[in-house]
C-alpha cells in the first residue's frame, strides 16, 4: 500500500481511543498531553498535519518537527517511548507519532502553567487522570504487589457504595480521610471488586 492510500485509510477511521489528528504543532504542551494520554491508556498514534475534518494540511516547517520531539522528550516525564514516521503525500509532509502503552505509568505532561499532570485517553478525548488512577498505577508498580485487608474502614467504604458515585461523594458518605478512600478504591479496582467509568465529564466509581 502506498503512502497516500495508507494515510487515507487511517483518516477514514476518524479520531478515536487510539488515534488523534493534529492540524499543526503550535504548542508542545498540547501535543505532550496527547502523548501522555496514549502512553497511560492503550497506546495510539498522532497524525500530525491532518485537520479535524481529515484534510491533509501538512507539517509546515522544521520548527514544528522540533516541537514534536520537544513534546515527547522534554515535556513528558518519565520520557515515553515514541516513534516518528514521515510521509510525503501530494506535496505535503505528514508525520505519524506512534506511542505504545507505557510500563512506567503515569507518564505526566507539563501543562500551560508548568504543572505536571497525567492524562488518560477516553474515546477521542484526553482527560486528566483521577487521584484513583494515580494510586492504581502506584500500586501496580510495587514489586511486592499489594493486599487488601477486610477491616472496618473497608467495611464502611463498601457499605456506602451504592450505584455510581464520584470520589467526593464516597469520601463524604464514608467519612474516611480522602487519601484512604483513594487508596482503597484503587485496590478494590485492581482486585476486580470495583470499577470506574467516565460520564458527564466526571469519574464515577461502583462495585462490580
Amino acid at each position: 500500500m502506498d503512502d497516500k492510500r495508507y494515510l487515507l485509510s487511517l483518516i477514514r477511521e476518524g479520531e478515536h481511543q487510539q488515534q488523534d489528528f493534529k492540524y499543526r504543532v503550535s504548542d508542545a504542551c498540547k501535543l505532550a498531553k496527547s502523548v501522555s494520554a496514549f502512553a497511560n491508556t492503550d497506546g495510539g498514534r498522532l497524525l500530525i498535519g491532518v485537520r479535524d475534518d481529515g484534510h491533509l494540511s501538512g507539517v509546515r516547517s522544521e520548527e514544528e518537527i522540533f516541537m514534536m520531539h520537544q513534546a515527547a522528550y522534554k515535556f513528558c516525564k518519565p520520557e515515553p517511548s515514541i516513534k516518528f514516521d514521515t510521509f510525503h503525500v501530494d506535496g505535503r509532509t505528514i508525520v505519524i507519532a506512534t506511542v505504545p502503552p507505557s510500563d512506567k505509568r503515569p507518564v505526566c505532561a507539563q501543562d500551560d502553567e508548568g504543572r505536571m499532570r497525567a492524562y488518560i485517553r477516553i474515546a477521542d478525548e484526553n482527560i486528566v487522570a483521577s487521584p484513583v488512577h494515580l494510586a492504581l498505577w502506584r500500586e501496580s508498580q510495587k514489586p511486592q504487589g499489594s493486599v487488601i485487608t477486610y477491616n472496618d474502614d473497608i467495611k464502611k467504604l463498601l457499605s456506602v457504595m451504592e450505584g455510581r458515585q464520584t470520589l467526593n461523594q464516597i469520601v463524604r458518605l464514608s467519612k474516611l480521610p480522602r487519601h484512604k478512600v483513594v487508596t482503597y478504591l484503587a485496590r478494590l479496582i485492581r482486585f476486580g471488586t470495583a470499577q470506574w467509568e467516565y460520564t458527564d465529564q466526571q469519574f464515577l466509581f461502583f462495585l462490580t
